[in-house]
Formats: structure tokens, sequence, C-alpha cells
């Protein structure tokens, strides 16, 4: 299948964005930016050019339309930057309604993922039906007085919320439902992510980041990528951060120790049924697992199939997918990404497999153990 023949959907309509200044309200010395009065003349062609500036100005408004802290831009004097004070990092979040983000939004926006001398713009993707939601969650970010949070964003085509970004999370996507696989989605899917790659290729920075959420994730990466021709393949994944967490969380229960005990967990392969839990790498306090847990049995047979079909069983019980520990995912998946890995350990991530050092085919994603010194 030619990834690229993917058509634009056609309804597409302009994001709202603004400045927050709730951290700089709070200085002293801050002064608010007030609009210049209209100044008019009296001749025909300066009346004409008056009301073309007007018209112009006022389409301005209604793309960038917003609401609250975030429309009202403050002027911070040079003596008052701290020499800390740093670039603002653009984060877009399709799906940016629905209840993964709901989560993840409030993670970004404290500091969990870049630190807490990072400012931060949220940059939010929804849809016409949306879009009224959307602006339910910005109104809560508003209410959240988050210092690092500049600026919030929200709109409905991707050639305007993906513009500068330094971090595209696609989430959006249509979920799973009860007995529904992941590739089922493929069809409906494939659409939204051929068009989020294009959007990405054309407006973001060249350096983005990608993290791919929505089901299938490793093929819509695929997609996504192969749309984007002009921005690094090698910085497109697909989130496997989470079956990471599950597969880790079930060795420390049959061992009988905490999280942080269980390290060098690699998920090898698809976000999916097929996936493939690595317990023979893993370690749990620094030993093999197979020291530690003796039943082969359980590792072989209940540890591979538990993991693999953890989401499946939580629909179940829960109606819907993973929401609050898939946000927990990407936090953690991005924290990876940006800062160095403990020495000796790694993580899991879809990546890119052109070039990859374990004889898995080329130019699929599929997911691996991965390092980082600030760059996987």
């Amino acid at each position: 299948m030619d990834l690229s023949s993917l058509a634009r959907p056609q309804a597409l309509r302009g994001g709202s964005t603004g400045a927050l200044g709730a951290h700089a309200a709070r200085r002293r010395s801050v002064q608010l930016l007030r609009p210049r009065r209209p100044t008019f003349r009296c001749s025909v062609e300066a009346a004409k050019q008056q009301v073309q500036g007007t018209l112009a100005a006022e389409a301005e408004a209604a793309r960038k339309e917003c609401f609250g802290v975030f429309c009202t831009t403050y002027d911070l004097e040079a003596d008052e930057k701290t020499k800390s004070w740093k670039k603002l990092v653009n984060v877009s979040v399709s799906g940016a309604a629905g209840m993964i983000s709901n989560h993840l939004l409030f993670k970004l926006a404290s500091g969990e993922v870049f630190g807490q001398d990072q400012p931060i713009a949220l940059k939010l993707l929804g849809s016409e039906r949306s879009l009224q939601a959307l602006e339910g969650v910005a109104m809560e970010l508003e209410d959240s007085l988050y210092p690092l949070l500049r600026e919030v964003s929200i709109g409905i085509d991707p050639y305007v919320i993906f513009e500068d970004a330094d971090w595209a999370l696609l989430i959006g996507a249509k979920p799973r439902g009860p007995g529904v696989e992941r590739a089922a989605l493929l069809d409906i899917n494939g659409q939204i992510f051929a068009e989020q790659g294009k959007a990405l290729n054309a407006v973001a920075s060249r350096n983005v980041k990608v993290i791919v959420v929505g089901n299938p994730c490793n093929t819509n990466a695929l997609i996504c990528l192969k749309n984007a021709p002009n921005l690094p393949a090698k910085n497109f994944h697909a989130l496997t951060r989470l079956d990471e967490n599950r597969a880790k969380c079930q060795l420390a229960l049959k061992a009988g120790v905490f999280y942080d005990k269980i390290s060098n967990m690699t998920i090898w392969g698809n976000h999916s049924t097929t996936q493939v839990p690595d317990f023979l790498n893993a370690k749990i306090n620094g030993r093999p697992v197979k020291e530690v847990i003796k039943d082969t049995k359980w590792l072989e047979e209940d540890f591979t199939i538990t993991v693999q079909k953890r989401g499946g069983v939580l629909i179940q019980k829960w109606g819907r997918s993973s929401a609050a520990s898939t946000a927990v995912s990407i936090v953690d998946a991005m924290r990876s990404l940006v800062t160095p890995t403990p020495e000796g350990d790694w993580f899991s991530t879809g990546v890119y497999t052109t070039g990859n050092p374990y004889g898995i085919a080329e130019d699929i994603v599929f997911s691996m153990p991965c390092r980082s010194k600030g760059r996987w």
C-alpha cells in the first residue's frame, strides 16, 4: 500500500491561541501590553485601507479567538528574566479532549517531563464535535494556575496546531471497544495519521519528536513517518512503554518486590497481542529474572499472556481502554528520551527499524530496547 497516497480531509478549521501570563502577573514591574488606538484618515483610499485592515484584523481575531488569562500578553523586562530562563517548548497533542489527554495535559503543565525550569506551550487538537469540550479542557488548565504553562492553543486544523511543534503526541484516534482488536482500527485511523504526518512535514519543527499512541500505533507511526519525508524517521515512536510498565508490574508482583526493583525490561514487536515481553534479559534487584522467579512455566506462559492481553482485560472490566496508565506511560516515554538512561539499563519504544542491529526486518516500526543520552 502506498502510505503517502492517503488524501487530506477537507473539513478543517483553524485554531485559537493565547499567551498565559499568570506567572508574569505576579511580578511587580510587569506591564500589560495594550493595543494602540486605530487612526483614521479623511480620504477614500485611506478609508479603503482602513476597512481592509479592520477586516484582516477581524479574520485574524476569529482564527485566534481565545479566552481568559490565555489571551493576555505580558511584557517581561529584560532584568526579570532569570539565568535559568529557557526557550518555550511547544507540545502539540491530538485527541486533546479525550480521557488520556485529560490525565496527560496536567502532568505536562506541572513540569513532570521537562523539569521545573522549563516553560511550556500546549497546542491542543480536537475535532468539530469535540471543540466545546476542548474549551473546557483549556478552562481547567487556566484554573490550575501552572506557572510553567505559558501558552494554550486549541483548534481542529493540524496545519495550525502542529506549527513549530517540538513534540507531537498523537493520541487522537478511534479507540478500541470490547472485543475489538487493534488491527480492525487500521482503515479508520490510517487516514488520520496520514493527514497528521503531512501536517507535521509541512509546519512542525524540523527536529520534532513524535509519539504515536492511537492504535494500531506501530502501523500508524509508520504511516505518519512515510507521510513526513522531510522529518527524521528516527524521531517517530510508537508507544510501547505501557506494555513495559505492565510487564514490570507482573514481575514485581510475582517476585514480591516493589516496581522500582525491575530493570532491563524489553517489549519486542507491536503494541498488540503478538508482542514479546522479554523476561530473559530483564533483571530483579540486578539479578536475572530466572534466578529470582523459579516458576519457569509461569514465566513462559502466564506472564507473557497476561502482558499481551492486559489491555483487553482492562476494557472488559472498565468498558473502555486504559487512560490514566497510558498517560503515565507517555510521560515515562518522554522522560526516557530527554534524560540519560541509567547505566546498564534500557527502555522500550517502537522505532523505525532501518539500520537496526538485531536483524529485524527493515522499513517497519518495531519495539526494541533503546538507550538515550538526550538522543536515543
